[in-house]
C-alpha cells in the first residue's frame, strides 16, 4: 500500500507510485479505490490551489462542524513544511502536532481527517500548493489556532523577520483558548 501511518489516528502519508523516464513523469495523485482500501472513505467536492513566495505562513486553520473538512494536500512545485494539530477532544494525540516536508520533488501527500488544524510554511519561492476537500468552505465556520502558540512548539523553518502572515492568522487564539466542536471517534 502506498500509505504510511503517522501515529495519529486517521492521519496518513500517501506516497503515489511515480513512473518516470526521459520525457518526465506520470503519477496517479488520487484513486478512490486505493484510498478506500486504506480505510479512507472521503468524497472530495472542492479542489483548491495557492501560489506563494518564500516565507509565507498560512494557518493554523480548520472548519467547525457541520462544515468540517478532510483534506488531501500536496505540493506541485516548490516545497512547504506542512503542519497539522489534532484538535479532536478525546483523541490520544489531542493537542499534538505532526510535521512533514511536502515538495514537488518528493511527491508525498498528506491525508488530513476532519478535526485537525492545518497550516504550512513556504520554503521555496513560487510554490504551488494544492488540496482536495470533502466539504465546501463556509466563512462562518472558520476556526484557527495561533501559529506561534508556544505550547505547540512549531519551528516553521522560516526566520521570524522573513515570515509573511495574514492579519487574520496573527489574531487566532492559542490552542487552549480555541473553540472547536470535534470529538474523537475510534
Amino acid at each position: 500500500m502506498p500509505f504510511i501511518e503517522t501515529g495519529f489516528p486517521g492521519l496518513k502519508i500517501f506516497e503515489p507510485r511515480v513512473f518516470g523516464d526521459h520525457r518526465g513523469y506520470f503519477l496517479e495523485s488520487f484513486n478512490e479505490n486505493t484510498f478506500k482500501e486504506a480505510g479512507i472513505d472521503a468524497y472530495f467536492v472542492q479542489d483548491n490551489e495557492s501560489k506563494s513566495m518564500y516565507g509565507v505562513v498560512r494557518g493554523l486553520h480548520y472548519q467547525l462542524n457541520p462544515f468540517a473538512q478532510a483534506k488531501l494536500v500536496r505540493v506541485i512545485i516548490g516545497q512547504v513544511l506542512d503542519v497539522v494539530v489534532d484538535v479532536r477532544k478525546g483523541s490520544p494525540t489531542y493537542g499534538q502536532k505532526f510535521e512533514i516536508i511536502l515538495s514537488g520533488e518528493n511527491k508525498k501527500q498528506l491525508f488530513i481527517p476532519r478535526g485537525f488544524a492545518h497550516g504550512f510554511s513556504v520554503l521555496e519561492d513560487n510554490t504551488i500548493f494544492s488540496y482536495k476537500c470533502d466539504n465546501f468552505y463556509s466563512k462562518e465556520s472558520e476556526g484557527g489556532i495561533l501559529f506561534t502558540d508556544a505550547a505547540l512548539g512549531i519551528d516553521w523553518q522560516v526566520p521570524a523577520d522573513k515570515m509573511l502572515v495574514s492579519d487574520k492568522d496573527f489574531h487566532n487564539p492559542l490552542l487552549k483558548d480555541s473553540i472547536n466542536n470535534f470529538e474523537f471517534k475510534s
